[in-house]
């Protein structure tokens, strides 16, 4: 059985260690070994978006990329969203909007439309579709969740 592997990346804009096993996904890592619980497991193999996090910058589940892959990466998480007691926009924007229920795919839709506005500050209501297509919802229906993202959008921009 090989031994655990030291892995020095930044998880939320902190310089962070941690050993893990080779084998172990990055939400394994994130969730069993660092406390980092905001990140869900939904279906553990790429489906549901749940475990969305964002690698420099880039959208990705994290139940599919390797704990060591994290080496010298850049990783936001859903605590990372938030600064202090302030919550992002679109964290703002999902609770007035009511684009949450049971609250297991929240975290990914969150980071995921981070992601998307941190790239197209104005999308239209398609282009949030497309972005979210890969992050799927089984309480809410998408359209609380599309306007959320649009008012957040909106705000960010004034």
């Amino acid at each position: 059985m090989p031994g655990k592997v030291l892995v020095n990346t930044t998880i939320n804009g902190e310089a962070t260690d941690f050993r893990c096993e080779p084998r172990q996904s990055l939400l394994e890592c994130l969730r069993d070994i660092l406390q980092l619980t905001g990140t869900k497991e939904g279906c553990n193999d790429g489906n549901c978006g749940a475990c969305t996090v964002l690698m420099d910058g880039r959208p990705l589940t994290a139940c599919l990329v390797l704990g060591v892959e994290a080496e010298g990466r850049n990783i936001t998480t859903i605590e990372g969203i938030a600064r202090g007691s302030k919550l992002h926009p679109l964290q703002q924007a999902f609770l007035e909007e009511a684009a949450l229920q049971c609250g297991i795919c929240t975290p990914g839709f969150i980071v995921s439309a981070k992601a998307l506005l941190d790239r197209d500050k104005n999308p239209s209501e398609a282009d949030i579709r497309l972005w979210l297509a890969n992050n799927l919802c089984r309480c809410t229906g998408y359209d609380k969740i599309v306007r959320a993202v649009q008012k957040a959008a909106a705000e960010m921009r004034a």
